[in-house]
């Protein structure tokens, strides 16, 4: 089912200084990210933008909360860890009915996106611990 990591998301306390972190220790490069109802941004490794379609670290920024809580759900601030703001893991995934059929055997609920920008359904569950994940699925496999 999972193919390879796609992603992971943090919410940036300040989005220009946590961009600045990626791009300028890190040498990531911010690049493409579909028009979402929030700000944030996409940041790529330089030498793999041709195979990542989607950048390999996602900063989410403050903003309109109401979209950004009906997007990826609501967040308690003061749940933040020592781990810092991780917000969600992503996965490259296929086979979306095999996926919907043992989430719906085993009674964990999930919530589907589509996101025509990119082509891809998103599914967003939680582990036992609280841990959003997010599995990207091909649009065309989802439609059949």
């Amino acid at each position: 089912m999972l193919i390879r990591l796609a992603h992971y998301s943090v919410r940036a306390t300040d989005l220009a200084v946590s961009t600045a972190f990626y791009t300028e220790a890190l040498g990531l490069a911010v690049g493409p990210r579909p028009p979402f109802g929030f700000p944030g941004v996409w940041l790529y490794l330089a030498r793999d933008e041709a195979h990542a379609a989607q950048g390999c670290v996602h900063l989410i920024g403050d903003g309109d909360a109401g979209a950004l809580d009906a997007y990826l759900g609501r967040r308690n601030k003061s749940c933040v860890g020592p781990t810092g703001a991780l917000d969600h893991i992503a996965f490259f995934a296929d086979d979306w009915s095999a996926c919907r059929a043992r989430l719906n055997a085993l009674g964990v609920g999930f919530t589907e996106r589509a996101v025509p920008v990119l082509g891809i359904r998103q599914v967003f569950l939680v582990d036992p611990d609280g841990v959003t994940v997010e599995l990207n699925f091909p649009e065309a496999a989802t439609l059949a």
